[in-house]
């Protein structure tokens, strides 16, 4: 069984990877590079995320000069009791054991997810996308660099160059201990996995994000809020996919005019529904499955609802159940709209766009959790762990 590393050794780990990442920032990004350029598929979503730059590199550091200096989030009390007997009971955190995280495309997850696993004392099994194998060796590599320069065992980190059919067989029959498996991908990555894994897996990654315009809303805040939503970073999970337009919205036919202009003019495509028909620049929703879809493109769909009831219904039964907004001054709207939808992050007046573990003050995150155990939403640093009871005792046995 292998011995838990204690909280020195782990920040050690983490401050010297920091440095190798910072002193190996040319080697990283031209490995990149080479697979950035055999990289030939058309998802332009994937290829952001597989894309490693300057701004990427210190994004990596920062994250693992924040783990280094977080506190551990191992052995926190969160339960006492003095039994009647004299036991002493208590709950503590503790962590997983070995934790899988399947991914596509992403290198940067190679460091970051994999920090936040390893300062929660996990040991740690990586198996990323072949579009960003030269990336993930590298960075692999040097995980191995600064376990050895801390006289730590290098298999606290390891990468599973499978391929899809090794992956399915390890899934299904692990060749090791497997505590938790994290996929991060999309859809037809997390479905593969949940299919053949034979231990817990935590779902993330998926958005189909909702905003619904009331008709008590700030239409400029509105407009603003529906704009970066959708177009910052359309390859993000937290991106907005669906828009719900209050039926009876003041200056409701001036304010999609505005709006449709101002996406237009960042290439996006807007798509209605039969309510909203016929309006210059936008294309008919022919399917009403795209309701389910998470766009992850340049893409957007607009429907019209006759209340808040209506775009509580419709996002609960097509939504990713990640983040949903409400736009509106009224608070008792606002309140009603954010206890009823069935999201991991409910917002009011605010883009989806902040849902991430840095954004929510965690210091970064492992992944964004659709699933409501054992932990909804972003899970950073505090959340990767699990609980253990320790009683402590002088000879009770019970009657």
């Amino acid at each position: 069984m292998k011995k838990q590393l204690n909280i020195t050794q782990r920040n050690a780990v983490l401050t010297s990877m920091a440095q190798l990442i910072k002193a190996n920032e040319t080697s990283i990004l031209e490995a990149n590079k080479k697979d950035l350029k055999k990289y030939d598929g058309s998802d332009i979503a994937m290829r952001d995320r597989l894309k490693v730059d300057n701004s990427k590199i210190k994004g990596m550091i920062l994250s693992l000069e924040q783990l280094a200096n977080a506190t551990d989030p191992l052995g926190v009390e969160r339960y006492a009791f003095t039994h009647e007997n004299g036991m002493q009971i208590s709950n503590k955190t503790a962590p997983f054991g070995t934790l899988l995280i399947i991914y596509e495309s992403r290198p940067d997850v190679t460091i970051e997810a994999a920090g936040i696993a390893f300062k929660s004392g996990n040991k740690i099994l990586l198996k990323g996308g072949k579009e960003s194998l030269k990336s993930n060796l590298i960075l692999v590599s040097l995980w191995h660099k600064a376990l050895e320069k801390n006289n730590c065992s290098t298999d606290w980190v390891t990468y599973l160059e499978f391929d899809r059919i090794q992956t399915q067989a390890f899934l299904e029959n692990p060749t090791q201990k497997l505590d938790l498996i994290v996929p991060r991908g999309g859809e037809k990555l997390i479905a593969f996995v949940k299919q053949h894994a034979c231990c817990p897996v935590i779902v993330s990654g998926r958005g189909n994000n909702f905003l619904y315009v009331d008709t008590e809303a700030d239409l400029q805040m509105a407009f603003d809020i529906i704009t970066n939503a959708k177009t910052t970073k359309i390859s993000a999970c937290n991106a907005l996919d669906k828009v719900l337009i209050a039926s009876d919205m003041p200056r409701k036919h001036e304010f999609l005019q505005g709006l449709i202009q101002e996406l237009q003019k960042h290439k996006v495509t807007i798509l209605t529904d039969e309510k909203l028909a016929n309006i210059d620049g936008t294309s008919p929703i022919e399917n009403e499955a795209i309701w389910y879809e998470e766009f992850l493109d340049y893409k957007i769909a607009i429907g019209q609802v006759a209340n808040l009831d209506e775009a509580i219904d419709k996002i609960n039964t097509y939504g990713g159940g990640h983040s949903a907004a409400i736009i509106t001054a009224n608070t008792e709207k606002a309140n009603t709209f954010m206890n009823t939808v069935d999201t991991a992050a409910a917002y009011h007046n605010a883009s989806t766009r902040f849902t991430d573990g840095g954004q929510f003050g965690l210091g970064g995150e492992l992944a964004i959790s659709t699933d409501k155990l054992h932990q909804r939403g972003p899970i950073g640093l505090q959340h990767l762990v699990t609980n253990k009871w320790y009683i402590i005792g002088n000879g009770q046995v019970r009657n």
